[in-house]
């Protein structure tokens, strides 16, 4: 088996894409991505298979979202 290397990356901004042909572009290709946050939404602490419900008006506070 190849050796495998896990790194986090924090952007500000950016897509899947971008995070993808940044690791190709230093020789590791992404195999797996995962989102842990968006802005003020995280998943930890979070364990594999627990759901949390978020409001809709939370959601749209913690992302700063006007309505």
């Amino acid at each position: 088996h190849p050796t495998r290397t896990l790194f986090e990356i924090k952007l500000t901004e950016g897509k899947n894409s971008q995070v993808r042909r940044m690791s190709a572009k230093v020789g590791h290709p992404t195999l797996r991505l995962i989102r842990v946050a968006i802005e003020d939404l995280q998943l930890e602490p979070l364990q594999s298979g627990q759901i949390k419900e978020i409001s809709q008006n939370v959601i749209y506070k913690k992302l700063k979202i006007q309505r």
